[in-house]
């Protein structure tokens, strides 16, 4: 076989590298993205500014965050409730009091329709061969008489143009929900973590600078991505998950603060992975677009 030229146009194989490229270009079919390292937060980051923690506390599912940033979450998400809650009490209102109209439009249009059969009870028989009104009597409406109630079916009448209504609200929830793994979240659910810096005589902002920032509570092993991680309720110590393996489950005590321990009480933490396949963590992103089909 031949070899083709980079930007060769003649070959009658559609290459792999050729789908890709229109794939990108035409906006159809779903597009993966390969993630790098620059694009995976820190274990030590906050999963919603993104930045390292001052005051960190975690979730019961393991996700880190500023507590100053989940706090304000929170807040904001009650606020945005009530007023869902005051739009949807209002709509239901508003649909209580036009059910009130339709009943009263109703009764009153039954009330009319009696009053109407009432008044066309006669008390003396009629001939019916004369179609010629009576004395006192109004002859009866023809097709092209002046009463008759032509009904007007132009679209162009802006009277008869249809308007699009809004779409009925749903009874909001009361719950808040945490924003990384969507299950409920409480206050009192957070609890409050406590890393053991990598050198004590250096300030927080020198640690920042650091790679290796912070170190296992009780073996004093390196943290970082690649290092499975859990944090202790009682002290909120963080330490790696083969010290709770080895040393910590062996007899469910908190060898921060001497506290018993309990399967909830180990939480782990959420690693946002090392850019590498291997580490378990996925590593490519997909963003669903329209399909073309024949």
């Amino acid at each position: 076989m031949t070899r083709h030229g980079k930007n060769c146009t003649a070959g009658a194989v559609y290459t792999y590298h050729e789908k890709k490229k229109d794939t990108a270009a035409s906006g159809y079919g779903t597009q993966n993205v390969r993630l790098s390292r620059d694009a995976i937060k820190d274990f030590d980051c906050c999963c919603l500014s993104l930045q390292p923690c001052h005051d960190p506390v975690v979730t019961p599912d393991g996700f880190l965050y500023e507590r100053a940033a989940i706090l304000e979450y929170i807040v904001h998400q009650k606020r945005e409730m009530a007023r869902r809650a005051k739009a949807y009490e209002k709509q239901r209102e508003a649909r209580r009091a036009e059910r009130r109209e339709l009943s009263l439009a109703a009764a009153q249009d039954q009330l009319q329709r009696f009053l109407e059969k009432e008044a066309a009870i006669v008390s003396r028989p009629l001939n019916p061969f004369t179609t010629r009104a009576g004395p006192g009597e109004e002859a009866p409406a023809g097709p092209g008489s002046e009463g008759e109630d032509k009904g007007v079916t132009s679209f162009w009448i802006p009277a008869l143009t249809p308007e699009a209504r809004a779409a009925p609200l749903e009874k909001p929830s009361r719950v808040v929900r945490c924003p990384m793994s969507g299950k409920p979240l409480r206050l009192s659910d957070l609890t409050a973590v406590r890393f053991t810096p990598a050198d004590g005589t250096t300030d927080r902002l020198g640690l920042l600078g650091r790679r290796e920032r912070y170190v296992c509570a009780v073996t004093r092993d390196g943290l970082s991505n690649s290092t499975p991680c859990a944090v202790l309720r009682p002290s909120g110590a963080v330490v790696t998950a083969q010290c709770v393996e080895r040393l910590i489950r062996a007899d469910m005590v908190d060898p921060v603060c001497g506290a018993p321990l309990t399967d909830k009480d180990i939480i782990p933490l959420q690693r946002g992975g090392t850019g590498f396949a291997g580490s378990g963590v996925p590593m490519e992103a997909q963003k669903a677009l329209p399909v073309m089909q024949a």
